[in-house]
């Protein structure tokens, strides 16, 4: 991406922007776009940027096997109570020592052998639990039979140049334990055609406290052909170099445990499922590498994404730690609803927009086919590479709670339907583009508001006023770098100051409440503001106390002194600063 230029040099580059409009505008654009710029699409048409400082354009992601989990998690969550490894009772106990495998009957169990390759088959025996321990290096094991089982880990390593190293095909639940104080390790090779180092055709659900250790070097680490449920305990750590990280058919459920999961091939997902993805707790982190690629059966651009759920995606605790750097990659992939409900969920996208075939695939933080809902907790977004858009759905988003930052190179919240912001504190700035950009209607009824643009004729916050729509605002705390969409009503008065100052905190100050916030190093001209009650605005502020947002940009109910009063004029929307709807892509 350019260098982000700071305020002073704005106006100099609106002068010469007709002299270079056939240029690239931007030093750096992701090299595996084809094409020239006047093809790209709409990144906005505006000649300036936006920069900002703070948390929120700082925080990285990382690889974090610590095994403390978070204290915030919702209630676990089951498909069905028979999950539960405590509901259940596997007492009929069968060892199984890979560095000595040897054949035998036991307990109505028939262990074979070839050499370092151990089958268990407990045909219709109840209660079985397979004690799992040694090392092999060329081996694996495969259990089978016609009911569900356990497998304890403990302290085993298998290693399969061949295919899967454990492979679970029975079809009923299988409950791997991961014995306390143990580490784990299970890697295949890179031949055969088997879907994971670690296979399960029926239920795989996890249990325990001690670690696991899973490489794919064929194809994913960790497949079941049902679904996967994660608990408080698990230490898991999945690396893919071929396909996926963990994929499951049937859903995914993590209520707990350290997952960290690598994947580094072309438009590989680290969690893929093709039903429901719920998170209710633990520390969740996902790293892709991976750049985009063409699919030529499904005749489309794909880049790699963090998490891809085909249904829904839901979190109500834990913590999500996500980044992808590849061309066209994205932190969240939804092709239904996404409801954000508590926990924390932290997202970072470098690559750029990757292009193949006359098809692209742009980078987002978060991605939805259907409606986006943030009800709780903290999300925040930052997208860094050419056309990364922050949010965006392609239905209707709505915000009701929690706090919800995105600092994005395009768009930083973007809905193809209504957007509507009633509760919680919001910040979107875009560095390239809009803040808020509805292509259906804005309705801002309530909660913190903060919306940065990046210049003119972009807006802070943006309706499709060509479209038909318009952006309405009647209640909230609000304050717009950019000014606001042209033809806006405003039942809430909003009120424009004289002038504003880049890094400087200012207080904005209705009735009894107050909140501060640092302006950016750049952004669009003009600062709107607007509240419950006509406010007072001053600058170069000195701030205590209060509750912090957006990674110390904004501090709500905070303890105010010095400063100057900033003037404010009434202001009914636009000012010459609105703009079109943000590219769709």
């Amino acid at each position: 991406m350019k260098k982000l230029m700071v305020l002073a040099m704005l106006m100099a580059s609106m002068e010469v922007v007709s002299s270079c409009t056939a240029d690239n505008p931007f030093e750096e654009i992701d090299e595996t776009y084809e094409g020239n710029w006047n093809t790209r699409g709409n990144v906005g048409g505006g000649s300036g940027s936006s920069a900002t400082t703070g948390e929120l354009s700082t925080f990285d992601v990382a690889i974090d096997k610590t095994s403390a989990e978070p204290t915030e998690v919702a209630s676990e969550y089951f498909p069905d109570e028979e999950d539960a490894l405590e509901n259940n009772s596997f007492e009929t106990v069968v060892t199984i020592d890979l560095s000595n495998p040897v054949s035998k009957t036991e307990n109505g169990v028939e262990l074979t052998t070839n050499g370092g390759h151990v089958t268990a088959n407990h045909g219709s025996t109840k209660g079985v639990c397979y004690v799992v321990s040694g090392t092999t290096t060329n081996g694996s094991l495969t259990i089978v039979g016609d009911k569900k089982y356990a497998v304890k880990l403990n302290g085993m390593s298998i290693t399969n140049p061949d295919s899967a190293a454990l492979n679970l095909l029975s079809s009923k639940r299988a409950y791997v334990i991961l014995a306390d104080g143990t580490t784990n390790t299970l890697t295949d090779g890179t031949g055969g055609s088997h879907k994971g180092a670690l296979y399960s055709k029926g239920k795989l659900l996890f249990n325990g406290s001690g670690a696991l250790n899973v490489t794919g070097n064929t194809n994913n680490g960790i497949h079941s052909a049902d679904y996967i449920v994660f608990r408080k305990g698990n230490n898991i750590h999945v690396k893919s170099t071929a396909n996926h990280g963990i994929k499951a058919n049937d859903g995914v459920f993590v209520n707990g445990g350290i997952l960290n999961v690598e994947v580094s091939a072309a438009a590989a997902k680290g969690i893929s499922s093709e039903s429901n993805i719920i998170f209710n707790g633990g520390r969740t982190t996902v790293l892709t590498t991976g750049g985009g690629t063409y699919d030529t059966e499904d005749k489309e651009a794909k880049g790699a994404a963090a998490i891809k759920a085909d249904s829904t995606l839901t979190v109500n605790g834990g913590e999500l730690w996500l980044k992808s750097t590849g061309s066209g990659g994205k932190g969240i992939t939804v092709d239904m609803e996404a409801c954000f409900n508590g926990g924390s969920v932290y997202i970072i996208t470098t690559g750029g927009q990757y292009k193949s075939n006359n098809d692209t695939s742009s980078p987002k933080g978060i991605k939805a086919d259907g409606n986006i809902t943030f009800n709780g907790g903290r999300t925040w977004v930052r997208t860094s590479g050419y056309n990364g858009e922050g949010i965006e759905t392609k239905k209707e988003l709505n915000i009701t709670g929690g706090e919800v930052a995105s600092y994005a190179y395009d768009d930083a919240i973007n809905s193809k339907g209504n957007m509507t912001i009633s509760g919680g504190q919001v910040y979107a700035q875009g560095q390239h583009n809009d803040g808020l950009d509805a292509n259906g209607n804005c309705y801002i009824k309530g909660g913190v508001v903060y919306a940065i643009c990046s210049g003119q004729p972009e807006v802070a916050i943006d309706a499709n006023t060509e479209g038909g729509y318009k952006l309405y605002v009647t209640g909230g705390t609000i304050v717009a770098v950019g000014g606001l969409e042209n033809g806006s009503q405003l039942s809430q008065s909003c009120y424009q100051a004289t002038s504003w100052s880049p890094n400087t905190w200012y207080a904005l100050t209705i009735g009894n409440s107050s909140f501060s916030f640092q302006t950016p190093s750049s952004g669009g001209s003009g600062l709107v503001v607007s509240g419950s009650s006509q406010p007072a605005l001053q600058s170069n502020v000195s701030v205590s106390g209060g509750t912090s947002c957006f990674g110390g940009l904004g501090i709500v109910g905070s303890t105010v002194s010095g400063g100057s009063s900033v003037s404010l004029s009434s202001y009914s929307g636009g000012s010459g600063m609105g703009g079109g709807p943000g590219g769709w892509r």
